[in-house]
């Protein structure tokens, strides 16, 4: 799960942000984002945590600790939609699928859409019914 670590004391080291992530579980990797121009921290970070129990319960942990004199916000990082002035992607050959020349729709993923196996969209939901079978 990626987590999303805001303000945070502009003299944050990604050392002590991944301390105090480690001490809540494993943890894939930690970054803290970088100003190029003043080289200093922008004051936000991430961490990335495989075990979603684990990054759930150093979410509920952290968040709103106070560190250097910042009090840190944490929680999930979400997935930011692109502008709408781009252009929209043609559909690609999927990873998985590339000797077979399997189209994946990318703007289809991006939404979430459900896919089959071959990297091909479901269709529309179909309206259940539990209607009770006649016994013979």
């Amino acid at each position: 799960m990626k987590i999303l670590v805001r303000n945070l004391a502009r003299d944050m080291t990604q050392a002590e942000l991944l301390a105090l992530f480690e001490s809540h579980g494993r943890v894939q990797s930690c970054t803290v984002v970088m100003d190029e121009a003043s080289g200093g921290s922008k004051g936000f970070g991430f961490a990335n945590m495989p075990v979603i129990h684990e990054a759930k319960a150093a979410i509920r942990a952290l968040n709103g600790l106070e560190v250097k004199g910042s009090k840190m916000r944490v929680k999930k990082a979400e997935l930011v939609a692109k502008a709408d002035t781009e252009q929209p992607k043609p559909a690609t050959e999927s990873p998985q699928g590339g000797e077979q020349g399997v189209v994946v729709d990318e703007q289809a993923l991006a939404s979430g859409a459900r896919l089959k196996k071959d990297g091909t969209p479901l269709g529309p939901k179909k309206a259940r019914s539990f209607k009770k079978k006649s016994s013979r």
